[in-house]
């Protein structure tokens, strides 16, 4: 039996309790810092797997880390389990229905994201242990992906130190391996302080923060047609200064999210959101502060790596999807756009496929798809040890991220059988880094070679800490 067989029976021999850790996780929805029932769920499995266990990572009561091994190459497998809030919808149907009204929801799949990655982490265990082959593999349970940059702060605090390599994967619409091209992304909180008075009586006695706000959304707004094609710039309203129309608002707070294709370029986005917000101030009379909340690098290839997954990839095949997962994605695909099904495949870089409610396809390695990137924190683990992520469908092809649809599709059969092909996927890349000496050794290359001229600085400032939020009563 070859090795990648040996890893893909030992990862078979643990699917059904591993669906069931991603199915338990889909039932209790956690956000951002939040997530302390999902990581008990975590951390137990990693005890009833036989994982060393270190709880509180980088300080942070939400992150577990577990390591199997002695020895050799030190390999990381992450893991995400927090939700998304609002999105909250009955499993298995395709129509918009909530469990609870305004309740939080796993839209963008981290319940099946953790699970594999902990999947693939006990198989590569117990591979270690029956071929005696020397290596420790890390499962690295990681909270706060939707915003809280958890990864970075693990980053800053040493937790990837002595790794020698990362994987992980992320539920898709398409499988393939995974493209480098997310952007660097920061987010500010800009607060203003200015006078309230009696809107009527006195208006000319009141400095309003709101009027500050709206002034600053506006020139950050100008700015788009004069910073590079590829950067992003958002904003969401905090604290508009209550629901009074007759108060001149004396306090209002808006967060701006400023995205680029590298830090660089994103820290100077930053300085000119900056210039705008204190114009804003200046022509309302009123006092600005502002406060990083998190930041995320942009994420960095790795080609040796992109192959090594990619045969892993091509050996294992698509995801074996039945006529009933494809019936059930075929009613998904009935509440999406022609546009979001052929957005898919832009992405991808492959040509639109008619009749497909799921991939049954692997993305060639040199496809080159439309370049439409998020954030994520995994980026940050890209510049500090070799990373590479996969992209395993999981749901019908064109199905949104962040969206009811996703959360419905969450604990599918077709799901599951997503989520387990990660599994093997990761399992199988990552027994080659432990055995190929030279395939570790010229990723390491590929990584010294891309941080030379750019080493890596955390882009969350030294002052900035995890908003960290108190366990439940």
């Amino acid at each position: 039996m070859s090795n990648a067989e040996l890893i893909w029976d030992l990862v078979d021999e643990h699917r059904e309790e591993f669906i069931g850790l991603a199915d338990r996780v889909w039932g209790m929805p956690e956000i951002c810092y939040t997530e302390y029932r999902s990581v008990e769920e975590h951390r137990k499995m990693l005890e009833q797997q036989g994982f060393r266990v270190t709880e509180n990572v980088a300080g942070i009561p939400t992150a577990v880390m577990g390591e199997a091994g002695e020895g050799g190459p030190v390999i990381a497998i992450m893991g995400e389990y927090d939700a998304l809030p609002g999105l909250s919808q009955v499993a298995n149907i395709a129509e918009p229905q909530p469990v609870e009204e305004g309740g939080h929801g796993h839209g963008c799949g981290h319940n099946l994201l953790g699970s594999a990655a902990m999947l693939a982490a006990a198989g590569l265990k117990d591979w270690l242990e029956k071929t005696g082959t020397p290596g420790r593999v890390r499962y690295y349970g990681c909270p706060a992906e939707e915003g809280g940059a958890a990864k970075g702060f693990m980053v800053r605090a040493g937790a990837f130190d002595d790794v020698d390599a990362a994987v992980t994967w992320h539920p898709s619409g398409v499988t393939q391996v995974g493209i480098a091209n997310s952007l660097a992304n920061t987010r500010i909180d800009f607060s203003f302080t200015g006078r309230s008075s009696h809107a009527s009586a006195a208006p000319h006695l009141g400095r309003s923060a709101l009027d500050a706000v709206e002034l600053m959304n506006v020139g950050v707004n100008y700015m788009r047609e004069h910073m590079p094609p590829d950067a992003r710039l958002h904003y969401a309203m905090l604290d508009a200064g209550g629901v009074a129309p007759n108060v001149v608002q004396g306090f209002a707070k808006v967060r701006h999210a400023v995205r680029a294709g590298d830090l660089a370029t994103m820290q100077a986005l930053v300085e000119r959101v900056k210039k705008v917000a204190e114009g804003a101030a200046l022509m309302t009379e009123t006092t600005m502060s502002w406060q990083v909340v998190s930041a995320v690098s942009n994420m960095l290839d790795n080609d040796p790596m992109k192959r090594a997954m990619f045969d892993n990839m091509q050996r294992l095949g698509a995801v074996p999807f039945d006529a009933e997962d494809k019936a059930y994605a075929s009613q998904i695909q009935a509440t999406l756009t022609g546009a979001d099904i052929s957005n898919e495949y832009l992405r991808a870089g492959v040509a639109e496929k008619d009749d497909t409610p799921l991939c049954d396809f692997i993305v060639p390695l040199e496809a080159r798809g439309v370049s439409m990137p998020g954030s994520t924190d995994v980026s940050d683990v890209s510049w500090a040890v070799p990373t590479i992520e996969a992209r395993v469908a999981t749901h019908a092809i064109g199905t949104p991220g962040h969206s009811w649809q996703i959360t419905a599709q969450g604990k599918a059969a077709a799901a599951h059988k997503g989520m387990i092909h990660a599994a093997k996927i990761m399992a199988g890349t990552a027994v080659d880094m432990v055995r190929d000496e030279e395939l570790l050794a010229a990723a390491k290359a590929d990584h010294a070679a891309r941080t030379a001229k750019t080493p890596y600085v955390c882009p969350i400032p030294e002052d900035v800490h995890p908003p960290l939020q108190p366990r439940p009563e």
